[in-house]
This record gives C-alpha cells, structure tokens and sequence, in this order.
C-alpha cells in the first residue's frame, strides 16, 4: 500500500516530467517523446501519458501520426491591440489601462520586467518614431508571454544612422548594443533600449534592412541582413517563471561609488561587415566610440576569431593610455585573440 509520502513524490516527479516537456518541446517538437524518457529513465509509453494529459489541458497541441507526431506549446490567448501615437499618447497610461490587465496573474518578477519593457519601447515609438500607430500583439503559452510592438514610423536604425551621421543602418546596431545612445539628449538618457535587451529572454528589434537580436543565457548579440521593411518591430518573450529582477539589471552595470548605468558589454564582432577580420585602426574607432561615457567597457570577444596589430593596438594601448579612467575587460577570447592582446600589453 502506497504511504502518502510515496504518492507525493509520484506527483511531484510527475510534475518535474511535464515540466521538463513544456520547457524543451518547442525546440523539439518530434523527439520530445525520446528526450524525455531518455532523461528521467522511463519508457515511451509512461512519457506518452504526460503528453497526452499535457494536451487534453490545453498546454500543449498535437498533429500528425503516432510515428511523425508532432508537438507544440498550445498559445493560451492571444490579444492585439492598437495604438495611436498622438500628443496625447502616454506609455504609463497604455500599460494601466490595456496591458497590465492581460498580464496580472503573473509573478512579480515578471510584471515588472514586462511593464519597464513595454513603456520604455512604447515611449520610444512616442518620441522617435515619427510615425501615427503602433499595433502590439501578445501571446501567452504556458510557459512565456510573447509580445511585438510594431509602429509605421521611420525606423529605429534609419534614424539613429542619419541623426548621427554614421556609416549605415549596422553601425546604429553597434552603437545601441553600447548603450547611453539617444538621438535627443536633452530629454533620453539612450538607457531604455539596452536595459530591455537585457531584461528579456528574447529581444529583436528589425528595422529597414537590418534584423537585430539579443538572447539569454548566452548574452548573444547578432545582426541579419532582411528583406527591406518600413516602421520598426521589437519583439520581447520572458518566461512567466523569470528569476531576474529589474534591480539585478540595473546594479549589473553600475560600478563604482555611484549607481548609475557606468559598466557596458560590447559585442565586438558587432563591428565587422560580413566575414572581414578586425585588422584596422579605423574600425577599431568605430568599436571606440563613446567609451568615454563609461567606467568600465567589457569587450566580448565572442565570434570574433582573430585581430590585427593595428586593431589591438588601437584599442589596449593608444585609447587605454588616452584614458587611464577607464576600466577595458576582455572576455570570450580565443588563444589567438588573446596572444595579441598579450602582445600589445607586453609593449607598455
């Protein structure tokens, strides 16, 4: 006879099963099955019972044969929603009156993110975008909430390229990933876009010609070239189950006596055009470029495969000794990156 002690660690091992699903089955809609069974050392069959309680509570959705079956986190409710962007038009109101409500059940933790996020990406389509409307659509699964603000403006990288005359829509990537960037000084600090980067498992934004994203856990930063599109589209997902805060956010790039936003990471392979390597002096200024804004500048080397003399020479010796104030950490750096880096210390 089972003791009420067994039958709660049935349930719970249960519950770590369907839990283990619902987190991997979207990356692995046809092996799930196996995965799971392989993982918690169980038959198919006692796996296929998960799945089929997982669908009968509308958690998940199946098509296909029993051999090709394939499956999906089930969207929960799905809710768009118009905006028009007039003098009228206020970020804190819109998140009061149209988003929170959706979004109430969720834990603290994730509210607050999804509320910074939401009104720092609308006020920036209030202030920058020139355009009359933005649509955002939201998702909810079991696991996450998805949510895309899509405006008719000018463009977030078009913009930011022709306000501060730089070389092409890839270079407004390389300078937002920074940080501190606004086209409006005297009313934006430039911190809302990288902080929502940071806050979220997943942050797109594409814009003209230029797909631009940041991922969690690798702290991943890429740029795709895309088909030509008008307006500007940013696309947020958090897990409802998020563990951050918006204060660890923050205090992560602080240093220094005061709180404020003085620690960046930049993605150095943000610099280069297609397959080129790093070898100039020139796209080493590029990568420079309002360093002085900063405390502390942590390279991220990830991507990059090697650097020339004069790149690194640029970077650890004429603009370090330039600025002795300034704090340059290496981090990600293969043993070739690395070798060079040493060569050019080794100098002074």
């Amino acid at each position: 006879m089972e003791t009420k002690k067994t039958i709660a660690g049935t349930r719970e091992r249960g519950r770590a099963i369907r839990r283990f699903i619902l987190e991997r089955v979207d990356l692995n809609r046809k092996s799930i099955a196996q995965l799971t069974a392989t993982h918690f050392g169980i038959s198919r069959q006692a796996v296929n019972k998960h799945l089929v309680r997982l669908v009968r509570e509308g958690l998940l959705t199946a098509e296909g044969t029993t051999r090709n079956r394939r499956y999906a986190l089930a969207v929960l409710d799905q809710k768009s929603i118009f905006v028009p962007l007039t003098s009228t038009t206020a970020e804190d109101l819109v998140w009061r009156e149209k988003i929170a409500p959706l979004l109430s059940d969720l834990p603290w933790r994730a509210k607050d993110i999804w509320q910074y996020g939401f009104t720092e990406m609308l006020n920036n389509a209030i202030d920058h975008s020139s355009g009359t409307s933005v649509y955002v659509t939201i998702e909810r699964t079991a696991l996450s909430v998805k949510m895309n603000l899509r405006d008719n403006g000018e463009g977030i990288f078009r913009k930011i390229q022709r306000e501060l005359n730089l070389l092409d829509e890839r270079h407004s990537v390389l300078e937002l990933a920074k940080g501190k960037l606004t086209t409006d000084p005297d009313h934006h600090t430039g911190e809302g876009i990288f902080f929502t980067s940071r806050m979220f498992d997943e942050f797109y934004i594409r814009s003209g010609e230029v797909f631009f994203s940041h991922q969690k856990p690798a702290f991943e930063d890429w740029i795709l070239e895309a088909p030509p599109r008008s307006g500007t589209a940013v696309f947020l997902t958090l897990s409802n189950a998020t563990e951050r805060t918006t204060k660890e956010v923050f205090d992560e790039f602080a240093s220094g006596e005061d709180s404020g936003f003085s620690k960046t990471v930049v993605p150095v392979d943000l610099v280069r055009y297609g397959d080129e390597t790093l070898v100039s002096r020139s796209q080493a200024k590029r990568l420079l470029t309002r360093f002085d804004q900063f405390r502390t500048v942590i390279l991220n080397f990830e991507g990059v495969e090697q650097i020339g003399q004069g790149f690194a020479d640029e970077v650890f010796r004429v603009f370090a000794r330039a600025h002795p104030d300034i704090e340059l950490v290496s981090i990600n750096e293969n043993a070739q990156v690395r070798a060079m880096i040493g060569r050019i210390n080794s100098t002074e």
